[in-house]
């Protein structure tokens, strides 16, 4: 039996959750992202006492390691490290992009290509390929949008475009005639299911040197400040 504390502060809407072996048991969300850094412990212990659990009987950690917000990702990483110093818990991390994806096979299995898009501001999108199943194809990185970013995909491949960037792509003379971009969301239960794997084998990552995925550097602005989206 395995009990697994997942956070997910990487893009609008953060939530944490509680799930026992794969299944998830209760979920608390926040939809302003100004507020996820105060939002994350209170609703932890919201949960624990729902539940009528305690931090200790957790397991382990799950966060999604993005792309996504920096400040965001910061605020899920430091949370899910600090409960696993604080307890010797083990860490357990998710590319954003491919809890997006996975959502999207489940909706939409006819597909040859998956595409997640993440808003990255300006003219830019995170994003990487997968296969149907679920195999790499292009790495997570931020890209510059133009008509062509997905020139090594052969045209007549089933192209699935989903999340908060797609629409960005969608409005320039994208040439693909299969191509499609359908909304998608993730879930908890995605969440849940897909820690619980690697929870099973043993995917653990270092506290010590596990830091988010960026996918790109900061901005600064004049005064050297810097701007996060």
């Amino acid at each position: 039996m395995a009990l697994l504390l997942h956070i997910d502060t990487a893009l609008a809407k953060a939530t944490v959750g509680l799930s026992r072996d794969g299944n998830l048991l209760m979920e608390l969300g926040n939809m302003i992202q100004q507020d996820h850094a105060a939002f994350v412990q209170p609703a932890i212990q919201q949960l624990l006492n729902r539940l009528n659990c305690s931090i200790a009987d957790v397991d382990a950690i799950g966060v999604t390691s993005g792309p996504g917000s920096y400040t965001g990702l910061r605020v899920g990483m430091a949370s899910a490290k600090g409960i696993c110093y604080a307890l010797g818990k083990p860490l357990l991390t998710l590319s954003t992009l491919e809890v997006m994806t996975v959502a999207a096979i489940e909706q939409y299995p006819e597909f040859d290509v998956y595409a997640p898009m993440i808003d990255a501001r300006r003219n830019e999108v995170y994003t990487a390929l997968y296969s149907l199943s679920l195999d790499l194809i292009l790495p997570p990185r931020a890209i510059i949008l133009s008509d062509d970013i997905f020139a090594e995909v052969p045209v007549n491949k089933k192209m699935l475009c989903l999340g908060s960037g797609a629409p960005k792509w969608e409005a320039m003379p994208v040439n693909r005639e299969n191509t499609r971009f359908i909304e998608v969301d993730y879930t908890g239960t995605h969440l849940s299911r897909l820690f619980y794997k690697s929870f099973k084998n043993n995917d653990f990552c270092s506290l010590a040197y596990t830091e988010p995925l960026y996918a790109k550097a900061f901005h600064f602005e004049k005064g050297n400040k810097k701007t996060a989206p």
